[in-house]
């Protein structure tokens, strides 16, 4: 991909949010129900979402990203539930002979984007579910709270608490900057998530049976988090005397849609905003309301310089005025090499000016403008996600514009949409160590000229739909063309047709799927040139040039019609913590997977990513074995048009 440059709209924001006491209550209730009870006492009814859905087991809530940029996503936020509380209870029966207090505590987990706790095959704690996103009480230092002194009625007394989930449940020092807590630098996962009820005795606290670093899962054992999911249910807290472990039925799924009529926010540091604001407006811009409450960023490639070309000095709309392959051949066989115009891809000049959100149709819309003569460009248009997340299924419902014409022919164009490690990036977004021979930390240096180290920020997964060849490609390429010559009166000699194995896939697009996994080499099958992989029924060619290069493709080929020529189509990457799969279809219930790779062949990315829509310029060098070259395709003559629709992230 092309990479970029961004900062305002990514600034380190300052969060702070605010600790609820604990409420407890002792309404009697003798009603018979499920529940888990020791000799001391019996617990029943825990519901731990008991004000939001309250009739379903499985519920639903979707992230509010109201100001969430400066503080993180909060569930719920105060505009969904009034205090910003999920209120849970339980009920509890004080079985001695003797009036006394008991204490409890609750903790939350996403269960659809995890390691297990357990590993099986060792028999031991799964090191790696350190890594899951867990929390209890936003403040750790509050452990187990105990309930009112309850009398030896053998009547059931009802308790009621409250929580929320919020960003950097651990409190780990890493998010932490100038004393404050970055919430938004461990965001929220979205899945389902499970709540766990703990409930135990006083001399269970006293004596320590519980260990502090599960009580206050912001401390480490041994420089390791403990899952209190592990401790609970596969480890020593699982069958710990005075002590109920109770994991409710109910669930909650968190969902991410951000309104895309929102607003879009401009970076300040890649243009002159205090002279450039004539496309400003209430949906695109600087201000503070954009700033703290927009989903998106306009995107700015990164420019590299080696990758300047030489272009013809046409003007042309590729997709309308009916450039053939003739006329493709003619002018790669006589444009003389002082006519051609020495360019690279380009960025917007003007903040707002190729990027819209629409708020009544809730819809961005990207353009690649239009040129004239003597006033060349190919310019890259696009936006990002503000938020960063770890982990989801990234559907993206959008009407990207046809990269093939009637006569099938390249409008030099690549419809991209893709993860990157989450701007702004440092020590807290590090992506977890490699544990053999370590990364390449700079996609853009030679990687025998690269030094590696133990961890990076940078990750990115790619979709990339671009016209190039069929297949996986070897270390000597193998599609073969036939050299046109310079002589206008023979046709046949400049006019040469396409390869067979081009010919073939004329109206079709490659849909090219690649994680960048900076050539850590501890995947077992880390391999070079094209491998296998299977899943379900399927076999994909996973391909990498040699052991320095920092990323790895498969590719899939698509009709240009099917994929863009339709009102709209779905682009979907589901990036769990073993494996990404990438899948498209016409609409979410007829997707189909296109590419697969899991941890065997690449390191998953496991920070927070954002997400970026594109139409964007590519150098034909990126793509050997490509039947059309950047150069030879004309400057556009009219605006080239991209509309988003909707973007889920569950």
């Amino acid at each position: 991909m092309l990479k970029m440059n961004f900062q305002s709209c990514f600034l380190t924001p300052v969060s702070g949010l605010l600790f609820l006491l604990a409420l407890t209550s002792g309404c009697k209730n003798n009603s018979p129900a499920s529940g888990s009870e020791t000799k001391d006492f019996a617990v029943r009814n825990f519901v731990p979402v008991s004000n939001w859905e309250e009739s379903k087991n499985e519920k639903t809530i979707t992230m509010d990203y109201h100001d969430a940029y400066q503080n993180g996503f909060v569930i719920p936020s105060v505009r969904q539930l009034p205090n910003g509380y999920f209120i849970f209870r339980f009920q509890l029966k004080n079985k001695t002979s003797v009036e006394q207090k008991f204490f409890y505590k609750i903790y939350y987990q996403d269960e659809s984007y995890k390691f297990s706790e357990m590993d099986s095959a060792a028999g031991k704690e799964n090191e790696l579910s350190e890594e899951n996103f867990y929390g209890s009480w936003e403040n750790t230092d509050v452990t187990f709270k105990n309930t009112n002194v309850i009398s030896p009625d053998q009547q059931y007394h009802e308790i009621t608490d409250s929580f929320r989930v919020v960003g950097n449940p651990r409190n780990e020092q890493r998010c932490f900057s100038n004393g404050r807590n970055n919430r938004w630098q461990r965001n929220p996962r979205v899945g389902t998530y499970s709540f766990m009820l703990v409930v135990t005795t006083e001399e269970n606290i006293r004596q320590n049976s519980i260990p502090t670093y599960v009580q206050n899962i912001a401390l480490k054992n041994e420089n390791h988090f403990t899952s209190p999911y592990y401790f609970f249910l596969h480890g020593k807290g699982n069958g710990l005397a005075g002590c109920v472990a109770e994991v409710s039925a109910t669930k909650l799924k968190l969902i991410a849609k951000p309104d895309l009529g929102t607003g879009i926010c401009i970076d300040s540091s890649s243009f002159n905003t205090v002279e450039n604001r004539k496309y400003f407006s209430s949906t695109c811009g600087t201000d503070s309301t954009l700033f703290n409450n927009a989903p998106f960023a306009q995107f700015i490639n990164h420019i590299d310089p080696a990758m300047r070309f030489e272009n013809i000095p046409l003007v042309l709309d590729v997709l309308k005025d009916n450039y053939s392959k003739l006329d493709y051949n003619w002018n790669r066989s006589f444009y003389s090499r002082d006519e051609m115009i020495s360019t690279t891809p380009q960025v917007p000049e003007h903040p707002c000016e190729t990027v819209f959100s629409d708020p009544v149709n809730k819809k961005i819309i990207i353009k690649n403008p239009g040129t004239e003569f003597g006033k060349w460009r190919k310019q890259s248009v696009g936006v990002i996600t503000r938020h960063g997340l770890t982990y989801g299924k990234y559907r993206v419902k959008c009407k990207l514009t046809e990269l093939l014409n009637a006569n099938n022919v390249w409008n030099g164009l690549v419809n991209a949409i893709w993860l990157i490690c989450q701007p702004g990036g440092s020590d807290w977004n590090n992506r977890r160590t490699c544990n053999k021979e370590g990364y390449l930390p700079n996609y853009w240096k030679p990687g025998k000229e690269d030094k590696r180290v133990p961890q990076t920020d940078y990750s990115e997964i790619d979709f990339e739909i671009v016209k190039t060849a069929p297949y996986c490609p070897e270390n000597s390429f193998p599609v073969v063309y036939k050299n046109a010559a310079a002589d206008q009166h023979h046709v046949n000699n400049w006019n040469v047709p396409l390869p067979d194995e081009m010919a073939e896939h004329d109206g079709d697009v490659s849909v090219t799927c690649t994680n960048w996994d900076m050539a850590c080499w501890e995947p077992k099958n880390f391999g070079v040139g094209c491998n296998p992989i299977k899943y379900n029924n399927q076999v994909f060619e996973a391909h990498r040039w040699d052991h320095w290069y920092r990323a790895i493709t498969e590719k899939t080929m698509a009709s240009d019609d099917e994929l863009f020529g339709s009102k709209y189509y779905y682009f979907e990457i589901e990036w769990k913590p073993t494996e990404i799969i990438w899948r498209i279809g016409r609409e979410p219930d007829q997707m189909y997977v296109v590419s697969y790779m899991n941890n065997t062949i690449t390191s998953v990315p496991d920070n927070q990513m954002c997400l970026i829509i594109t139409q964007e310029y590519h150098n034909t060098k990126w793509w050997i074995g490509s039947p059309y070259q950047q150069q030879f395709i004309p400057f556009p003559k009219n605006d080239i048009i991209g509309e988003i629709y909707e973007l889920v992230i569950e």
